[in-house]
């Protein structure tokens, strides 16, 4: 999460006007008090903000981007629109920055909520943060107030996860960047080749053979299974592996990943060796990459696929995983393939 500070709550908690004593400081000629108002307090506490969000910004080409999360204060939406007025005043170059409150919500607020600001130097920046805002954080915003350079914003418990955080830069950085040509690959996109070679990269691939062997080695280390991600329509079309897993590519990582909810009796644990295999060994590559993502490192898929396994002539059925479902079928299995022993 970007930096925050401690709450000041107590210290603007009281009517504005009010004076704060500090602590006595020690002279030659005796002791004396100097006295601040609670406006002077705020004031400052909104100058540090503004400094640190500054300090940490990133420049994103040629634009300064930050996002800063502050613990909520009395009247959370003027003090942030003094922050961002300090920022705008500081910087009067190019910038796009988001402050918000995060924590319980101040006392003040009518909805509960927290309060956002996105300001910048720019009106056209805002405004596309506006609506990438907007998509991102539907149901969680309660009112909004734009003023072209600046939006307020009353949004449910901002900065309660880390997407908030991840969410906001990627408002911010996709904002303040120039109109792409739309036939030229925007900067820092890969291509899907590129994507599978990064994948296969992360593994440690195994041929047809080299996983059957694995599958039928009653010393392998650790439980290994065979998983099917291919759709219905292909599988209908080309057969299976009978005794393999099917779990379709779009179950996959909920039904592996030992964090979820959805996951199989069998995924408890991430050592477990998982060969992924579809029909031709591209779609494979990238969902094992997919297991690594959620902790599972042993993770591979089949070179060439199912169609690779046909041709090197091997048998249309494995020894079933040695670990049954949670409802103690084999319900789930792939289903006998035209595939000859």
């Amino acid at each position: 999460m970007p930096s925050s500070e401690p709450s000041t709550a107590s210290l603007a908690s009281g009517s504005e006007g009010r004076l704060v004593k500090t602590s006595p400081r020690s002279s030659l000629g005796g002791s004396s008090s100097s006295q601040r108002t609670l406006d002077s307090v705020r004031d400052e506490v909104a100058h540090s903000i503004a400094v640190r969000a500054i300090m940490k910004a990133k420049p994103i080409e040629g634009v300064k981007v930050g996002i800063y999360f502050t613990f909520s204060k009395k009247d959370d939406a003027a003090f942030l629109r003094h922050v961002a007025e300090i920022i705008r005043a500081r910087l009067p170059s190019r910038h796009l920055f988001a402050l918000a409150t995060t924590g319980a919500p101040s006392p003040t607020s009518v909805t509960n909520t927290n309060t956002l600001v996105i300001t910048g130097a720019e009106d056209d920046d805002v405004q596309r943060a506006v609506l990438l805002f907007s998509c991102k954080f539907l149901g969680r915003v309660v009112s909004v107030t734009n003023h072209g350079t600046l939006l307020t914003a009353s949004v449910h418990d901002i900065g309660a996860s880390s997407y908030d955080s991840a969410a906001l830069w990627d408002v911010l950085s996709k904002s303040v960047r120039e109109q792409l040509d739309p036939l030229s690959p925007p900067p820092g996109s890969r291509s899907i080749e590129q994507l599978v070679e990064a994948a296969r990269a992360r593994l440690q691939r195994v041929t047809p053979r080299q996983a059957w062997d694995i599958l039928h080695d009653a010393t392998y280390p650790m439980p290994a299974f065979l998983v099917d991600i291919r759709p219905v329509s292909q599988r209908a079309r080309s057969g299976g592996i009978h005794g393999s897993l099917i779990i379709e590519r779009n179950d996959l990582e909920w039904r592996f990943d030992p964090r979820s909810e959805a996951r199989l009796a069998i995924a408890d644990r991430y050592d477990l060796r998982v060969i992924v295999y579809c029909e031709d060994g591209y779609a494979s590559s990238l969902a094992a990459a997919a297991l690594h993502d959620v902790g599972l490192l042993n993770a591979t898929d089949m070179v060439g696929g199912f169609e690779a396994w046909k041709a090197e002539g091997l048998p249309g059925q494995i020894r079933p995983p040695s670990t049954m479902s949670e409802s103690g079928t084999w319900e789930g299995l792939s289903q006998p393939s035209p595939v000859s022993d």
